[in-house]
């Protein structure tokens, strides 16, 4: 599908959408750096009162782990653009073969917006004048420039934001000089709410509201873990 860059451009300038692709991998994997990282150290400080150990057990978690996100994001968000592509080649070909049908089908999903019967077979005739397969990708099956994937994108903002919540634990268990479990504990907390408040402002949300989701599900998280280990006999 073609673009105008500058118009859509424009349009973009006071709306948050055009994020979504990055912003939810980016989210994702810094939160996911920051509980991973701060666990596998809360759990080498419990095993080990040596500061080695949980360093290069630190360290080699945010290097694998960051490697795995990217990789986990590349191949989940490369199966949706496979599939992308294969609707597109569909209707291109069903464009190719039975235009008037795809007309009238377009037609149908405008009247069902709201659109009078005649001004809707106006708008399908002219939208597919223009281009009638970004119209069908569009309005058929939902697929635009915005929101369609882009599977090195969301790998390359995973890794990153892995990468960056994962050195703040690290960060952490470098400095902290005693209590090390209950400070990486309270840390986390403190990185998870700032994380939250930040992507919601760069989501255009309520910031107060998605800080406290994301300490929410981090300390749930993390006590549930704690919880485990108490199961199995290590108290953290």
């Amino acid at each position: 599908m073609e673009a105008n860059t500058d118009n859509l451009d424009a349009y973009l300038d006071n709306h948050f959408i055009d994020r979504s692709n990055w912003l939810r991998a980016a989210v994702l994997g810094a939160n996911d750096g920051i509980l991973s990282t701060a666990s596998i150290a809360i759990g080498v400080a419990a095993a080990s009162g040596a500061r080695d150990p949980i360093i290069l057990a630190t360290v080699a978690g945010l290097v694998a782990g960051a490697l795995s996100m990217a990789a986990g994001e590349y191949v989940s968000v490369s199966s949706q653009a496979d599939a992308e592509e294969a609707d597109l080649a569909l209707e291109q070909k069903e464009l190719e073969t039975n235009e008037l049908a795809e007309q009238k089908e377009l037609t149908a999903i405008y009247i069902a917006r709201g659109l009078e019967p005649s001004l809707a077979r106006q708008v399908a005739q002219q939208l597919m004048d223009h281009n009638a397969l970004e119209a069908h990708a569009r309005d058929e099956l939902g697929i635009t420039e915005l929101t369609k994937a882009r599977p090195l994108q969301a790998a390359l903002a995973s890794a990153t934001a892995f990468s960056a919540g994962a050195a703040l634990p690290l960060s952490v268990a470098w400095w902290a000089k005693s209590q090390l479990i209950f400070t990486l504990v309270g840390m986390a907390m403190v990185f998870l709410a700032a994380l939250g408040a930040l992507s919601a402002r760069a989501g255009g949300a309520n910031m107060v509201y998605g800080s406290a989701r994301v300490v929410f599900w981090g300390a749930l998280a993390m006590g549930l873990t704690a919880l485990v280990g108490k199961l199995f006999g290590i108290m953290l």
